[in-house]
């Protein structure tokens, strides 16, 4: 299986910066797309960066000039980095990888981390 680590959230105030971190390891095949999911409290998951393994990125339009999705393909890793935060930022922040696993190279999977809390503070 594939499994998703996370890390860099905290707290920070509103204007500051926080770079998230998400590395893939275990039965590694192939990874696609490699990106960052955030759900807040009563809404739904929704999408706010990915990155594809030719590095094709796409963003939610909320982030766009503030936040910068990148990959390190030789370490199974990606990273966001957030400037400019607002508190509507705040979220639990889920790294989400769309891969291949060595234990079914036929089939593509979605696999997801455990998530990060950003909490923004006005």
């Amino acid at each position: 299986q594939v499994q998703l680590v996370e890390s860099g959230g905290g707290l920070v105030q509103a204007g500051g910066s926080l770079r998230l971190s998400c590395a893939a390891s275990g039965s590694i095949f192939k990874i696609n797309v490699m990106g960052w999911y955030r759900q807040a409290p009563g809404k739904q998951r929704e999408l706010v960066a990915d990155i594809t393994s030719s590095g094709s990125t796409n963003y939610a339009d909320s982030v766009k000039g503030r936040f910068t999705i990148s990959r390190d393909n030789a370490k199974n890793t990606v990273y966001l980095q957030m400037n400019s935060l607002k508190p509507e930022d705040t979220a639990v922040y889920y790294c989400h990888v769309r891969g291949v696993a060595l234990t079914a190279i036929f089939q593509v999977s979605d696999y997801w981390g455990q998530g990060t809390q950003v909490t923004v503070s006005s």
